[in-house]
């Protein structure tokens, strides 16, 4: 479960990175998105943080989930941060995409 609450804090940050003007621009040029499509990733992101947040509180209950939520955010943050939009920004998108489906598979199986 913590795999998959990593997963979803990738997305998330991805999506609030996604709702930012600078990075439309940095990722797709000319053609950023409209002010109501970077609603819609921002919203993205929040919902995915939110349901991060409360896989963790399951997973540990109240007294740890918080604290694995935090590093499932560090851990998600530190990936799009500092490795993929800087040198692989074509791949941010689908990686955020798949990492959740993936990590959702993995957690099914085990």
């Amino acid at each position: 479960m913590t795999l998959f609450a990593i997963a979803l804090a990738f997305s998330g940050f991805t999506a609030l990175c996604l709702a930012m003007e600078k990075h439309q621009l940095e990722l797709y040029g000319k053609d950023k998105a409209s002010p109501a499509r970077m609603r819609a990733w921002r919203i993205a992101g929040w919902v995915l943080l939110t349901v991060a947040f409360a896989l963790c509180v399951v997973a540990g209950g109240w007294a740890i989930g918080p604290v694995m939520w935090l590093g499932a955010l560090t851990a998600g943050a530190v990936v799009v941060a500092l490795w993929l939009l800087p040198y692989r920004p074509n791949v941010l998108l689908p990686a955020a995409v798949g990492a959740p489906v993936v990590a959702g598979v993995l957690w099914l199986v085990s």
